[in-house]
């Protein structure tokens, strides 16, 4: 077994696990909840099991600066931001307002605006340098000019994927499944967007009975494509005796509504039913439309039994403004 890469302290775990009562009656479930909107760290979320793993490896490589990219509610970037400061590295990000996948093109309909992440951002101290909109592929070139102008000037920079999806972040949920002392589950059903969390769940429960659903946030039919080059170096970490093919790892697209980053009416149902029987607030961007395929995918069949969502938080961009 490869040794297990280091990582810094940051958030709060193992995160709650409990039974959401009311919904479990409503959707006719066995219904569960992962509470990493709990986790402590820079407004909670998912992302910071991630960072612990990328941090520690940035500052083994002496690095100064760290360079990602992402939307401009970025949830990743808020928590890198807050990671960054805490262990004396600049945190910097290409943003736009909505990055899009060209062939799918421009989604319609109101984004997100101003306030939300954007104003813990600041707070934070976080470089952000916002683009005007365009396909993913111009956000990561730009993120690459903007790793590049650190290098100019003499800083060495450690670049860090989209929502820190890389194999280190992946391993931060292939070691989060050992915190499920309730199961076996039937089903864990994860927003997706840029793959670690499905990916590394997916790993750990690979020859298990419990199988792990993705409900997309993304309109991009070949994320599975990414989630499987990410699984790649995964199962190097981890020494898994197999690597999974995209077609193992189960997405959901029905849930995408207009695109990424563009709120849906199911969501806004899903936000709205869970905050007034559970008291649990989700977010319009990942797990307001995770829950709304949770939901679909109870009533056709899709699903039944133990089930577990996992929430990976967001909710600062409930107070994001429309743009």
């Amino acid at each position: 077994m490869p040794a297990t890469p280091a990582k810094v302290p940051l958030i709060l775990a193992p995160t709650p696990l409990h039974h959401l009562h009311a919904l479990s009656t409503e959707l006719s479930l066995d219904l569960w909840i992962k509470r990493d909107d709990l986790t402590g760290f820079a407004f909670g979320g998912n992302k910071g099991r991630k960072l612990e793993y990328l941090i520690a490896d940035a500052l083994g490589q002496d690095a100064e600066v760290v360079v990602t990219c992402g939307a401009a509610q970025s949830n990743f970037v808020r928590q890198l931001g807050a990671a960054c400061s805490m262990y004396g590295l600049q945190g910097a990000a290409a943003v736009m307002s909505l990055p899009f996948d060209r062939p799918a093109g421009k989604p319609g309909g109101a984004h997100l605006g101003a306030g939300g992440n954007l104003i813990l951002d600041e707070i934070l101290g976080v470089d952000v340098r916002l683009y005007p909109d365009g396909d993913w592929d111009e956000l990561y070139a730009l993120a690459e000019e903007l790793a590049l102008s650190f290098e100019g000037v003499g800083r060495k920079v450690y670049r860090v994927p989209v929502g820190g999806s890389s194999p280190l972040g992946a391993l931060a949920f292939y070691q989060a499944a050992q915190e499920l002392n309730a199961g076996p589950f039937d089903w864990i059903v994860v927003a997706s967007s840029s793959g670690s969390t499905q990916t590394g769940l997916a790993y750990a429960f690979d020859g298990s009975s419990t199988q792990v659903l993705g409900i997309a946030c993304d309109p991009e039919p070949e994320i599975g494509e990414d989630f499987a080059e990410i699984g790649r170096g995964l199962a190097k970490l981890t020494d898994h005796p197999r690597e999974l093919a995209a077609s193992d790892l189960l997405l959901d697209f029905a849930s995408v509504g207009e695109g990424y980053g563009i709120p849906s009416s199911e969501g806004q149902h899903a936000i709205e039913l869970v905050a007034r029987r559970e008291g649990i607030f989700l977010d319009p961007v990942y797990t307001g439309k995770a829950f709304a395929g949770l939901i679909r995918q109870a009533e056709t069949g899709g699903i039944s039994g133990r089930v577990l969502f996992w929430h990976t938080g967001g909710t600062p961009a409930l107070f994001a403004a429309p743009g």
